[in-house]
């Protein structure tokens, strides 16, 4: 598929009434530095008919108004503490086309095509980059990246809800909750959990990584299609009675834990390895009092279950389902508090840096798994004024055991997973990832 580029330029905010910020600059709170330092980038597909682009960049730019942040650049102050400069440098807008009906450009399945249709996500000094792709059959993709540090899936999703009421006319609701200096440490700070080699590690931390005889070009994503009759059987499936304490366990533990089983079956583990998956925890209902779920960049700290492979696959289950569930209701107020008070205090003391920075390194995470479940985002909101897209999905992100959830687009309630995995362990995984047995 050959895309070609049109116009590459940088769009500014439009302030409703003048109302530029008042502020020169906004610090990064302590869950911006803590996670991942780059771009992310996602593929959204509509249906004629679709709006011009002049009605998209003026949607836009009005959003841009309200979330002036993206506008920004990353910098830091006088005492080298990271900032967001709110200097309304802008975003970048491509406009580009494809000579084809997308139908026969594009095969929705991850692969690395789909890199064509956004920009690039290396050296980005823009915090927003948008392009715009047109085909001949009237069709639009929406490819846009945006820089994690600035804010998690949650405030993402939220601005691009806005863009799309900004786009037909609308006013922006709900406005984001853009204070990030509200999270404040204790006096004196209670360090009640183990943080350091969790979210922080030393800078000078070897990294120990899996003698395996792959590399990185042997990286497959597949996408599994999990319909709405395969979640019902897989729930109910986990969540008997599970020891004394009559558990049941929701779909997202359902279906982490099943996955967790046949991927670990799929790489043919040692059996007294262990195997840990990592999931990212919104804080927003979590801290007493509850911050406002518009609140504007990270709040997301991970919990982290883990188990010897021959208990993983020799146990029923529900086995798996209760280590994700036991995992996850840990991190809750007082876990969040910890970490505020660990990173104010002795992250810069012991010269400690985020544990994201080392994962990001590699693209292979072996014998682990991160989940990023996108089940509860808005994203299929997008509306441009002619209905919500067609298909909307990650970009290619080819680092091995990184999961990404998604709702179908068929919008029935199934889901679909994007499993990045070596092609010998997803030869098996596909023969096995619909198995209940």
């Amino acid at each position: 598929m050959k895309v070609n580029i049109g116009r590459s330029r940088l769009i500014k905010p439009i302030y409703q009434d003048n109302h530029s910020p008042k502020s020169h600059c906004i610090p990064l709170s302590v869950f911006d530095r803590v996670t991942y330092n780059q771009h992310l980038a996602v593929i959204y597909a509509y249906r004629p008919p679709t709006p011009p682009n002049i009605t998209l960049e003026l949607g836009l730019r009005t959003a841009l108004g309200v979330y002036p942040e993206w506008a920004g650049r990353l910098g830091k102050d006088n005492y080298g503490n990271p900032i967001i400069l709110l200097n309304d440098e802008g975003i970048r807008f491509v406009e580009s086309s494809v000579d084809c009906a997308l139908d026969k450009a594009i095969i929705f399945k991850p692969s690395s095509s789909l890199l064509r249709l956004h920009p690039s996500l290396e050296d980005v000094v823009e915090l927003v980059q948008v392009q715009i792709t047109r085909f001949t059959c009237g069709s639009m993709v929406v490819g846009f990246t945006a820089h994690h540090l600035v804010a998690d899936g949650n405030s993402t999703s939220s601005f691009l809800v806005a863009w799309g009421q900004a786009s037909r006319g609308l006013e922006i609701s709900p406005l984001p909750f853009r204070d990030r200096t509200i999270f404040y440490p204790r006096n004196p700070p209670k360090f009640e959990f183990e943080h350091k080699g969790v979210e922080y590690v030393t800078k000078n931390l070897k990294q120990v990584y899996p003698l395996i005889n792959y590399n990185v070009d042997d990286i497959v994503v597949h996408k599994v299609h999990y319909s709405v009759d395969f979640l019902s059987n897989l729930k109910a499936k986990t969540s008997p009675t599970y020891g004394n304490n009559n558990k049941t366990f929701n779909t997202f533990e359902s279906i982490v834990a099943h996955l967790w089983r046949a991927i670990t079956r799929a790489r043919g583990l040692n059996g007294y390895e262990t195997t840990r998956v990592r999931i990212s925890v919104d804080g927003r209902a979590r801290l007493n009092p509850k911050v406002p779920n518009e609140y504007f960049g990270n709040l997301v700290l991970w919990a982290f279950a883990s188990a010897k492979v021959n208990d993983l696959l020799t146990n029923p289950l529900p086995y798996a389902s209760n280590l994700l569930h036991e995992a996850v209701i840990k991190i809750k107020d007082n876990y969040f508090k910890s970490f505020i008070d660990f990173a104010n205090h002795k992250v810069n003391e012991e010269d400690l840096v985020p544990n994201t920075t080392a994962d990001t390194q590699e693209s292979i995470l072996w014998p682990n798994l991160e989940v990023d479940s996108w089940l509860r985002f808005p994203f299929y909101d997008l509306d441009f004024g002619k209905g919500g897209p067609h298909i909307f999905m990650p970009s290619f992100f080819p680092t091995e055991g990184m999961i990404f959830l998604v709702p179908s687009f068929i919008g029935d309630g199934s889901i679909d997973v994007f499993v990045p995995l070596f092609q010998q362990s997803l030869t098996i995984f596909k023969q096995i990832c619909y198995s209940l047995d």
